[in-house]
């Protein structure tokens, strides 16, 4: 199958990095210490895929006013802190990236501070050299299909051709949106019990696995 495709484009938080309970659980305990208690829940469910630009544009509609100025810097300091002594890759990640025969990069919404330390932390950084995409060079995130058009235009790749692998509702609307493949990724751990398979594939995802040992199996 992988052979049909000229570009895999990777997402990085549960596909790469199993990450999205780490910074879920980081974002909802800052939210709660700036009394914008939400829960691990909520977070799911309203940034789960998505970058800060999410969270302050939520809180700017519901609460009809910004989010506190210093929360940002306390999140960061939250996260580099868990990642740097908790994070963990996606098992079987590497011998994947180390396996591929045609081009792959990486696109993701989180910020760009935060997938150089994943990625420095999981000593996977070399693998993916510059081909590196973020939210921040787009002017709509997901689910808007702009970042990873993106890639595919830096890749000189067409959108047809690529192949995405994503974790998250707006990361496989987004893909469907540019007009690729998508393969929706459920082995991270924040997909044991919220029935998120079922969810890729009602977004529209191609293909559904739940261990990156699988990827080259039809």
């Amino acid at each position: 199958m992988i052979e049909e495709f000229d570009l895999v484009i990777f997402d990085c938080d549960g596909v790469i990095a199993d990450s999205e309970v780490l910074a879920c659980q980081a974002l909802a305990d800052v939210l709660a210490d700036y009394g914008l208690p939400l829960g691990l829940e909520g977070v799911f469910d309203a940034f789960l895929g998505r970058g800060f630009a999410a969270v302050e544009y939520y809180y700017r509609v519901t609460a009809g006013e910004p989010v506190p100025a210093p929360l940002r810097a306390a999140l960061t300091e939250r996260i580099t802190d868990l990642f740097r002594g908790s994070l963990k890759p996606v098992p079987d990640v590497g011998t994947v990236l180390r396996s591929l025969t045609l081009p792959f990069c990486l696109a993701s919404s989180s910020e760009p501070w935060r997938i150089a330390l994943t990625l420095r932390t999981l000593a996977l950084a070399d693998l993916f050299g510059s081909r590196v995409y973020t939210a921040s060079q787009v002017r709509r995130g997901k689910p808007a299909p702009d970042l990873f058009l993106l890639a595919a235009e830096r890749m000189t790749v067409r959108a047809g051709r690529c192949l995405v692998i994503e974790d998250t509702v707006p990361g496989v609307t987004a893909g469907k949106a540019a007009g690729m493949t998508v393969w929706g990724f459920v082995g991270g751990s924040h997909c044991v019990g919220r029935d998120v398979g079922r969810k890729l594939r009602a977004a529209g995802a191609d293909r559904v696995f739940d261990r990156m040992a699988d990827f080259f199996e039809a």
